[in-house]
């Protein structure tokens, strides 16, 4: 009896788990899913960028030099006429030495000598005049007519030496002709020796230098780069796909991939009017105030820009989409435990939840897969997969998010 009673259980137990089982494959395999709800949705466009100053100054120099000194560095803060590298000058200072030289040689000898010139000139003219008039009086058998002749000439002669000392006094008399040339000349030296102390033309910060001590500098080179001070940008070149999203004023909130946990704002001020072809972007430019302590030029930042919101609307996660198709995609729906491929129309987009305007209503099934290869009509078991319903989600939980585009 005993042996016939456990006889009897094992075969209960055999029949309950085949049961069991049959039920089970009847059912079709366990597969994860979401049930559509309803819920707040902000649609976010996110792109990387880099922060930019509005505008950038390339110091140079206007002369070719060897380098003898540099007095600044990258992140050096400069201001208009700070001195940032000496170029070597010797032949150009000796130059302008011998320029000065000549000017006090003008002023103390050759402008004296000038004016005694004259003053003898004038004493000679008056003695061959006087000497000529003596002669043409005299009666001609006391004085040949050729000694006559020589008092003329020589009184012409006496003339023109007066007009030549006039001329040359007059010319190196003070702010005339020579002393004019003379302290062009200066000038013109002291300009290129002063091209050899190259100064900041601008406020600004150091970004780059180039040059170091005993190089040779062309005027074409740049040997430093300036960040103006003014107003921060952050420049973005969004997919191009997102342009109907984002407008002038958009917000935005921007975190430095250095500091990811001081996220700061951000407001769009430009849309570039072009589209790169190259990469299929748009330039966009947002600027930043307050501007953070940290922030510094070309920093890689994360940018998301909010472009719309709903406070309350029918979501569904990206990750149950396919064949997205502008507004249209495909969810696999679970109804009475059968799969079927169903079209919705799509209103918001989020980085992980899209709004859902037709084709499902709240508490309907869909799978999270919604590539899957299991034909319409096969029955199916859903394991609710946990609903992320704001964007500050990680991404790597949707598979469907808007389209961005990381430069």
């Amino acid at each position: 009896m005993r042996l016939a009673h456990y006889k009897s259980l094992i075969i209960i137990l055999l029949i309950l788990v085949t049961s069991f089982v049959t039920y089970r494959w009847w059912q079709g395999p366990l597969l994860s899913g979401y049930a559509v709800v309803s819920g707040p949705l902000v649609q976010t466009v996110v792109a990387s960028g880099r922060v930019e100053t509005v505008s950038r100054a390339q110091i140079g120099s206007e002369i070719t030099g060897v380098v003898l000194e540099r007095f600044v560095q990258e992140g050096d803060r400069v201001s208009r006429g700070d001195l940032l590298l000496v170029l070597k000058s010797d032949e150009i200072s000796a130059q302008v030495r011998q320029a000065e030289a000549e000017l006090i040689e003008l002023a103390t000898s050759k402008r004296p000598q000038a004016e005694v010139d004259l003053a003898n000139a004038k004493v000679q003219l008056e003695q061959a005049s006087r000497e000529a008039v003596r002669r043409k009086s005299t009666e001609l058998g006391i004085l040949s007519a050729e000694e006559r002749e020589k008092s003329i000439e020589a009184e012409r002669l006496a003339r023109n030496n007066l007009e030549s000392a006039r001329l040359k006094a007059a010319a190196l008399a003070k702010g005339n002709v020579e002393e004019t040339m003379l302290r062009e000349r200066l000038a013109a030296l002291q300009a290129q020796l002063a091209k050899t102390k190259i100064r900041a033309e601008v406020d600004g910060i150091v970004l780059t230098r180039n040059v170091e001590p005993g190089d040779l500098v062309q005027p074409s080179q740049t040997l430093f780069t300036i960040a103006l001070d003014g107003a921060t940008e952050i420049r973005v070149p969004f997919d191009e796909r997102n342009l109907p999203l984002l407008a002038l004023q958009q917000k935005a909130a921007v975190i430095a991939d250095a500091y990811p946990d001081q996220p700061f704002p951000a407001q769009i001020n430009f849309i570039a009017p072009s589209i790169d072809s190259q990469r299929g972007t748009v330039d966009v430019r947002l600027t930043v105030d307050p501007v953070p302590d940290y922030l510094r030029q070309d920093m890689t930042v994360s940018v998301n820009v909010e472009t719309n919101k709903r406070e309350r609307a029918l979501v569904i996660p990206n990750d149950a989409l396919s064949s997205i198709s502008g507004k249209r995609a495909m969810v696999i729906l679970v109804r009475d435990g059968k799969i079927q491929r169903h079209q919705i129309t799509l209103g918001l987009r989020g980085l992980v939840m899209s709004e859902v305007i037709s084709g499902l209503k709240e508490g309907d099934q869909v799978l999270a897969d919604a590539e899957s290869a299991l034909k319409d009509g096969t029955r199916v078991r859903i394991e609710h997969k946990k609903r992320v319903l704001h964007n500050q989600a990680d991404q790597t939980d949707s598979k469907n998010e808007l389209p961005v585009k990381f430069d």
